[in-house]
């Protein structure tokens, strides 16, 4: 059995297994019945950020940070990345791993490529449970790398327990900035390409729209609270010392400058990546987000099961009849299905 391999270290039967599950087969669905009770112990970091914000690059550089001895040890590192499928062709270049070549060769180092196949929201269908086959095969960290869709892009907040939101210089104004509803999902906010010019504005930018977001200033003005804490001339965060990203139950997103290129600024994001975990697991949140990642998934599973479970009780005649009068305008959506339901 295929799963029984992926305990055991097998990377080929790892990939084989791997397919199955994308593909949705009884066999896949099989083996995540089996691995389940062996998940829960990676880290889950999840990478998000319109494209050409340099996040595949910046991928290759933090697991080559994590494969280093003085990163906690050799961890183990998966990477999912999912890149778009055509809409015309249906097909997909799966081309993230074409920025990954130093990691070829290490077999402490796994990476799937998977297409959206259409799915919005920057992950692909069956992207949780590659993630769940991959926590339970034993890597301690699991990159998972987004579409790069853009605002809307948020998915991956209900997956991941530590997201990265990436952005460069020059890609919007300071308003731009402010409006993108996809930096609020961000734990951590990443500067690349931080040798452009108009770096520091971009910084300056996002530090404005956390200030609307986290209107803290006024909490700090007592430096008694947290002695540790500095505001800056901007306002909250920029600045800050990263060992004072934390208050309490209140963890604040720093921004952080990086040129995943040249390898600089990746330690710093490294390190406060595990400082970001490891505040969430000492306040309980972790618990609390691997709650709602599971509501929202059985939901999910319910929902299609129930459409199908239903439609195979209803007629195929009386669908189309609801239909036909559905498209000649003689019926609301509303009122097809109610018709549908019996109503």
């Amino acid at each position: 059995m295929l799963a029984d391999e992926v305990l055991e270290g097998n990377r080929l039967s790892l990939a084989r297994l791997l397919t199955q599950v994308e593909n949705n087969t009884p066999e896949g669905r099989e083996a995540l019945d089996f691995l389940f009770p062996h998940t829960g112990h990676a880290h889950l970091i999840g990478v998000t950020g319109a494209p050409g914000t340099g996040k595949s690059s910046l991928v290759n550089q933090m697991a080559r940070c994590y494969r280093k001895l003085e990163h906690g040890g050799v961890r183990r590192v998966a990477i999912v990345c999912v890149d778009p499928t055509s809409p015309f062709t249906g097909g997909a270049i799966l081309g993230d791993r074409i920025r990954m070549r130093d990691l070829v060769g290490d077999r402490g180092v796994f990476i799937r490529s998977m297409a959206s196949r259409g799915s919005l929201g920057g992950l692909a269908v069956n992207t949780s449970n590659v993630v769940l086959v991959l926590d339970a095969a034993g890597f301690d960290v699991i990159i998972i790398e987004t579409v790069g869709a853009g605002q809307a892009e948020v998915d991956i907040a209900r997956l991941a327990h530590t997201t990265l939101v990436i952005e460069v210089p020059g890609l919007g104004d300071d308003i731009q900035a402010i409006k993108a509803g996809i930096l609020e999902i961000a734990d951590i906010l990443v500067v690349n390409k931080a040798d452009r010019p108009g770096a520091d504005a971009t910084k300056r930018a996002l530090n404005s729209m956390l200030q609307l977001a986290h209107p803290m200033p006024h909490i700090f003005q007592d430096q008694a609270i947290n002695p540790t804490f500095h505001l800056s001339s901007e306002g909250l965060l920029n600045d800050v010392p990263r060992d004072s990203v934390s208050l309490g139950k209140l963890w604040f997103p720093p921004i952080l400058l990086t040129i995943a290129t040249e390898g600089d600024g990746v330690e710093e994001l490294v390190e406060t990546i595990d400082r970001h975990y490891a505040h969430i697991v000492s306040i309980g949140e972790l618990r609390q987000r691997e709650q709602a990642r599971m509501q929202s998934e059985l939901d999910q599973l319910l929902r299609e099961t129930l459409i199908l479970n239903w439609r195979e009780t209803l007629k195929e005649d009386q669908y189309q009849s609801v239909l036909k009068r559905l498209l000649s305008r003689e019926i609301s959506p509303f009122q097809a299905v109610a018709s549908l339901m019996g109503n």
